[in-house]
């Protein structure tokens, strides 16, 4: 496991992630960056730029420029090495391996070389100190980049990757993550663990609004990210992207539920 150490980071920090090529959602969310005034050395991001729309080189290029520190998600290491799957470790057949399929094909179709060599830098780790707490930012889990772990997850899996994670960089107090599509916190024994949810997709809940979290004053705080859905919907149609998740961008429910726990499906959610 590669890891960076940014040093302490004691003003507002911007925790985002899963920008998906939605390059739509990823202008808003630095746009908000600095109307907030949040540095650009004070933004990180959880991995995963590339997936589901329209705009993968466009995405990737606002978030290189922008200063903003990542670690590298799944998406970048299938990416980097022209894997042929996007490495969410889907059951073959299923109905997300076969849209998956869908987007990974056309994503690496148009993404630049550059592109590709910057996401080999990319560390598996970021630590950071915030106010005098340790932080460390991982993509999924530590004992599997595509792990997902859900708001309801059962608390042994987390503590299972806080203490791997501890084997690699010592004692945290706070995990940020991502991959899972949810933003959420769980406190876990003295870890608070973060998920800073994604930016380029909305959770499946019925709001085409997106996720991100701030940390600030030792406290993290979930936002919501408002942007035009319908143009990146749009910029999806028109690349020929119709897997569904041009809909999930305006209605806010992802095309298939058998990745999620129960309690997390639209059935039971709306029932």
């Amino acid at each position: 496991m590669e890891y960076i150490d940014l040093r302490a980071r004691d003003e507002p920090v911007l925790l985002f992630g899963g920008s998906y090529s939605n390059a739509h959602a990823t202008r808003a969310m630095l746009d908000w960056a600095t109307e907030h005034k949040i540095e650009d050395d004070h933004r990180i991001m959880t991995g995963d730029s590339v997936a589901y729309c329209a705009q993968p080189n466009e995405t990737v290029d606002l978030i290189w420029t922008s200063g903003a520190a990542m670690v590298a998600g799944n998406c970048e290491k299938q990416l980097a090495t022209d894997a042929q799957d996007c490495g969410c470790g889907f059951e073959e057949g299923s109905l997300c391996d076969r849209l998956s399929a869908g987007w990974y094909r056309f994503a690496n179709g148009q993404l630049r070389t550059d592109l590709r060599r910057w996401m080999t830098t990319l560390p598996d780790i970021i630590i950071f100190a915030h106010q005098g707490l340790r932080a460390a930012v991982i993509h999924g889990g530590v004992s599997d980049i595509a792990r997902f772990l859900w708001p309801n997850s059962p608390q042994s899996e987390f503590e299972t990757e806080i203490k791997l994670l501890r084997h690699y960089v010592g004692d945290v107090d706070l995990v940020v993550a991502g991959h899972c599509g949810f933003a959420f916190t769980r406190q876990i024994g003295p870890v608070t663990w973060i998920n800073a949810g994604a930016i380029g997709m909305p959770e499946h809940c019925g709001d085409p609004r997106t996720r991100f979290a701030v940390l600030e004053n030792q406290k993290p705080k979930l936002h919501h990210l408002s942007y035009d859905h319908y143009a990146a919907s749009q910029a999806m149609k028109n690349a020929g992207l119709h897997q569904g998740y041009h809909k999930s961008l305006v209605d806010g429910y992802w095309p298939s539920e058998e990745v999620l726990p129960a309690e997390l499906r639209r059935e039971l959610a709306i029932g």
